[in-house]
């Protein structure tokens, strides 16, 4: 198995809170941001995405915090793709300290909307497929 697809973040001040630790809605914005760094290192864009009218819609998110975060933290936000039948596919993600500890874990439920339909295609893979360049970083 390869190593999954990983993006390093710096715990910004201004994303903490009042206790000095990494506000809970910013691993929301980690976990997300890692996703749109992998579509893109795939090839993905948020225009060739829109061209084919599609796009990514998240379903449900769970995040597990184990260890807080403070400023100036630097921290690895990791995501793997895990496809079953259907509509829709499941991210995994783990945000960890520099050092390896592990602060957050994120488990999301996805799937790709038709923009035109407004509803989600039948198999998310197929776009996948179609549009990337490295098929790979989704487990494909």
């Amino acid at each position: 198995m390869t190593e999954p697809f990983s993006v390093r973040v710096t715990v910004r001040g201004y994303e903490t809170d009042t206790q000095g630790h990494l506000n809970q809605a910013v691993y929301l914005n980690y976990a997300e941001h890692a996703r749109w760094s992998l579509l893109q290192e795939a090839g993905i864009s948020q225009a060739r995405l829109v061209g084919r009218g599609v796009g990514p819609v998240a379903l449900e998110t769970t995040i597990r915090y184990r260890r807080e975060l403070l400023a100036g933290d630097e921290v690895d936000v990791t995501c793997v793709f895990e496809w079953g039948t259907g509509k829709t596919f499941r991210i995994r993600q783990e945000i960890r300290k520099a050092g390896g500890s592990l602060a957050a874990e994120v488990t999301a439920v996805g799937g790709i909307m038709n923009l035109a339909e407004r509803r989600l295609v039948a198999d998310p893979r197929e776009v996948f497929k179609e549009l990337a360049t490295d098929l790979g970083l989704f487990g494909l």
